[in-house]
């Protein structure tokens, strides 16, 4: 569904403006005729911004994170709650805001209120903002009239949302910095101590052992060809990130994401409570089980998850129960699946899947907690090796010309 901006005649000739939502201009030429409205024209939507406005969005903050959406549905569940009217609690709202686009977002969607378009219609121009899941529930709040209890279980879905992924960074925070630090300290010796220990060395004239003639070269190669390596690096990560836009590259990464050593079943679990919470969620809301399907599937971030989620719906829509057709895609522990079972058995489903998120997050929040003790081996390793090679091609040499020497 798209927003057209129109200009036509009412019955009476006057000249009337407006918006409406339709899925293209044929549609809305006829929902305006059913309105008693002959438009002139009918131009989709755009959000334009002032020249002003652009220079001066430079100097703000553009990007809105996970916190403030929380904070914000918090504060709409506050204002519905209150019986405070709408127009009236979101411009109270975005002026009370310090975050620029938010505030012009939630003044436009006002503006849109006030034209008489619905809350989730008028969330939908801001898509950067507002994803589908988010619209979509606002929209099942609106027509069910629960709206207060939706923007709390959206506050609270995004809460366990933003708090998985905190945990799993904040693990990965130190063998980031190690990894950071033993790269910049390969350079500086490459490009520092390796020549001029080879200086020193050629002034002997003697041969020089197989791992001290390894790191010479390496030395020499990167001293000499290391623009030629950077671009080249810049322009591998440019096209893998391009390659990766596509659909086939975020497939084959999705898929790849789960089978990252030590990584993979943590990213996997996340997902899968990810998929459980918003499904449940979706599922309590009173949405179409199919509609529910193809929001978690937007949702969960994974182009190969996405995509086993889309061979639910499909099967769902043969008419084959939740169990059989979560049992083929391959995706959930036995365990888990007995519980969509018994759910689905005794028409409990979206309770059970709240209860399978937790299971999941809980899961997650204990590997994140093991992931440093899994990690800190490996790094162990991986710098001993990198001392090991340094220590025998610097001293190597040196412990020879010694000998040499007595």
């Amino acid at each position: 569904m798209a927003i057209f901006e129109y200009k036509g005649r009412d019955a009476r000739g006057n000249l009337v403006t407006g918006q409406v939502e339709a899925a293209n201009a044929d549609s809305a030429a006829n929902t305006l005729a059913a309105r008693g409205v002959i438009p002139t024209t009918i131009d989709e939507y755009r959000a334009r911004a002032k020249t002003g406005e652009k220079l001066s969005a430079l100097s703000r903050e553009t990007r809105v994170k996970p916190t403030d959406l929380i904070m914000f549905c918090r504060q709409m569940y506050t204002i519905i709650k209150a019986g405070i009217p709408m127009i009236k609690g979101i411009r109270s709202l975005a002026a009370s805001l310090k975050h620029y686009t938010l505030q012009q977002a939630l003044n436009d969607i006002a503006d849109r209120l006030e034209s008489g378009l619905e809350l989730s219609v008028a969330m939908r121009a801001h898509p950067k903002i507002f994803n589908h899941l988010f619209v979509s529930l606002v929209a099942v709040g609106e027509n069910s009239g629960r709206l207060d209890l939706t923007f709390l279980q959206l506050a609270e879905y995004l809460e366990r949302d933003l708090e998985t992924v905190r945990s799993i960074r904040q693990a990965l925070r130190y063998p980031t910095f190690v990894l950071l630090f033993l790269a910049g300290a390969m350079v500086i010796i490459n490009i520092k101590v390796i020549p001029a220990f080879a200086g020193m060395f050629s002034r002997f004239g003697a041969e020089l052992p197989l791992p001290t003639r390894i790191l010479i070269g390496l030395s020499n190669f990167f001293v000499e060809f290391w623009p030629y390596l950077l671009a080249g690096l810049v322009a591998a990560i440019v096209a893998a990130w391009r390659y990766v836009q596509t659909e086939a590259g975020a497939l084959r990464w999705g898929r790849l994401k789960l089978r990252l050593p030590i990584m993979g079943d943590i990213i996997e679990r996340a997902s899968m409570a990810r998929y459980a919470r918003s499904f449940g969620l979706m599922l309590q809301a009173g949405m179409p089980l199919t509609t529910a399907l193809d929001l978690c599937a937007r949702a969960i971030d994974n182009e190969y998850l996405a995509q086993k989620i889309g061979g639910i719906r499909s099967g769902i829509e043969r008419g084959e129960g939740l169990y059989q057709t979560h049992l083929m895609s391959g995706m959930f522990t036995p365990l888990v699946l007995q519980m969509i079972n018994v759910g689905e058995e005794s028409g409990q489903v979206d309770s059970l899947l709240v209860e399978v998120a937790e299971f999941y997050e809980r899961e997650v929040d204990y590997d994140v907690k093991k992931l440093s003790d899994k990690i800190e081996p490996i790094l162990i390793t991986v710098m001993a090796g990198f001392v090991l090679v340094l220590a025998l091609g610097i001293f190597l040499p040196m412990w020879e010309m010694y000998n040499i020497q007595k």
